[in-house]
């Protein structure tokens, strides 16, 4: 498979239109496992309308989904805060985010870490964005990522690295499972100038 993030991007899109399936905003086929406050498993697909949250950013202030309806907004779900996998995904959408900005969107990594760790994190390593703290993983919850993970040979329940785009009208446009750091945000960036370009 292809190093370069975009050709995989474009490949995999290839790959699974000729399985029926589909990885861009018009497939109704991606899908992650979210759960009711009863523990029944509800599947959060691509239409469907994003759980709505306000969370404290690094500085404490809040933030809420709604205020930023009308914005295609990425909202990025890592494990946690200055750790290796995450602070390689963390830098590569920094150093992509310039030309994300360029394509009107917004975007917020999230993980179950305090404001102040996601202020440290911030600062250490120069992000220009913003990171919200849900360090009681209600909102990870409400977007079904906290899911059955091996560490270690111990089954253990964590954040799953997953992306979800949300349309202006607040319902999920795409969704990244699986994420894997390395390239990601120019998967990402390849999404949006795609859907960008379709939009026009």
């Amino acid at each position: 498979m292809t190093a370069d993030p975009i050709v995989r991007y474009k490949n995999v899109r290839r790959e699974n239109s000729l399985k029926g399936t589909c990885c861009c905003s018009a497939g109704p086929h991606i899908a992650v496992a979210a759960f009711d406050f009863a523990g029944n498993e509800m599947p959060m697909n691509i239409h469907d309308k994003a759980p709505e949250f306000t969370l404290q950013d690094e500085n404490g202030k809040e933030v809420s989904l709604k205020d930023l309806r009308g914005k295609v907004v990425v909202l990025y779900f890592y494990p946690r805060a200055d750790t290796p996998g995450c602070t390689v995904e963390a830098c590569t959408f920094r150093d992509t985010y310039k030309q994300i900005q360029k394509t009107g969107a917004v975007l917020l990594g999230i993980s179950p870490d305090t404001p102040k760790a996601q202020k440290k994190f911030q600062d250490k390593f120069k992000l220009p964005f913003s990171l919200l703290a849900d360090a009681d993983k209600k909102i990870a919850n409400a977007f079904g990522v906290v899911q059955e993970k091996n560490m270690y040979g111990k089954k253990v329940m964590g954040i799953a690295r997953t992306t979800f785009v949300i349309g202006p009208d607040g319902k999920i446009q795409h969704i990244f499972p699986k994420v894997k750091p390395e390239g990601h945000a120019l998967e990402v960036l390849a999404y949006l100038k795609e859907s960008s370009k379709g939009a026009a």
